[in-house]
């Protein structure tokens, strides 16, 4: 996993920076189907990611996040090209996270059990529409981050290093650009620390 994408970027920079006390960047079970009944219990078991966890999740790591989140407080969650339906798609919609099958999303227990809800989306983003991003975005009331020219966030991206940064200072800041589309969130990587906050996960 620390080699795909920016996780393995995202991982030292915030080890080195001592931003958390503890950060999990490990390989998943399941990495290719990345199934619901596969990936919430080892959120749970091995990763831990309980109330003083931050999960940072990308693309099915996202959806990941929020179906954890309905059921487990979290001290934050970061979304990175989230979606809320299976786009048309066969294997995601037998990933087990999307409604019909997996039952409607419970979006107010998602907001209640997150200290704060982050989310990225790239307007041209060609796997997952930015409509998809946006109206998650409404449902859960997120700081909302719109970019351009970062296609499904492949590379790493100073935004969320700063976003992380300014969460851990303060949890109820927004860093420049975010937007809440309804009221202040007090709201996901798979754990960290800083200040009393334990624990920074990537998914």
């Amino acid at each position: 996993i620390r080699r795909s994408n920016w996780y393995g970027w995202l991982h030292d920079k915030v080890k080195s920076e001592g931003l958390f006390e503890e950060v999990k960047c490990e390989n998943f079970p399941d990495p290719y189907d990345a199934k619901r009944e596969v990936w919430l219990p080892f959120m749970e078991k091995d990763l831990q990611a309980d109330s003083e966890a931050v999960i940072v999740g990308h693309s099915s790591g996202a959806e990941a996040a929020m179906r954890y989140a309905e059921t487990h407080k979290v001290h934050g969650i970061v979304l990175v090209s989230a979606c809320h339906t299976d786009l048309g798609d066969a294997g995601e919609r037998a990933s087990g996270y999307y409604p019909p099958s997996g039952g409607d999303w419970k979006w107010d227990d998602i907001r209640e059990n997150c200290g704060y809800i982050v989310q990225f989306h790239s307007k041209d983003d060609h796997l997952v529409p930015v409509s998809e991003g946006r109206h998650v975005a409404e449902q859960l009331k997120s700081e909302y981050h719109e970019l351009d020219g970062h296609s499904h966030f492949f590379d790493p991206f100073d935004k969320l290093l700063e976003v992380l940064r300014a969460k851990q200072a303060d949890p109820s800041s927004e860093a420049g650009g975010g937007t809440a589309p309804q009221d202040k969130v007090q709201a996901g990587f798979p754990r960290g620390k800083v200040g009393d906050r334990q624990r920074v996960s990537v998914a």
